[in-house]
């Protein structure tokens, strides 16, 4: 059995920012196929700032936790501040994860970068998959 360190542990057990955002800025939805985790990421931004964040996960005690503890971390950041704590969260963590959970973590990096592309396209009318919202194209 995996050794995990206190504070993860403190995650697991009593996790922080659950549920949904209603009328979210962004949400970042990731699966890892090969271990079943799934992991979404609500963000709510007021400013330039994030002013809530929450989390749904369906997967082990790693995920959860990991989703925990960077919900926790990017709540008052800037999209960019996001992006950087993102980074060093995951070195922090990770160092301590057992090789095996690390995906865990990288789901949870990976779910904040869609939701904050997402509050991106969203305020620029620009969607990846189909190019200009048609909304934003009448305006011209």
């Amino acid at each position: 059995m995996a050794k995990y360190p206190k504070f993860l542990m403190e995650h697991f057990q009593n996790p922080r920012n659950v549920g949904e955002i209603s009328d979210p800025d962004g949400v970042g939805t990731v699966g890892n196929a090969s271990c079943g985790d799934i992991m979404q990421i609500f963000i709510k931004v007021n400013g330039d700032k994030i002013s809530e964040a929450k989390f749904k996960t369906f997967g082990c005690g790693a995920a959860i936790a990991t989703s925990s503890i960077l919900t926790e971390r990017i709540k008052g950041a800037t999209l960019e501040e996001a992006t950087k704590i993102s980074e060093e969260t995951s070195k922090e963590v990770l160092s301590q994860l057992p090789k095996e959970k690390v995906p865990c973590f990288t789901l949870a990096t990976d779910a904040l970068k869609l939701a904050i592309e997402e509050y991106r396209c969203k305020q620029t009318g620009f969607h990846e998959k189909g190019g200009f919202d048609s909304k934003e194209m009448e305006k011209d």
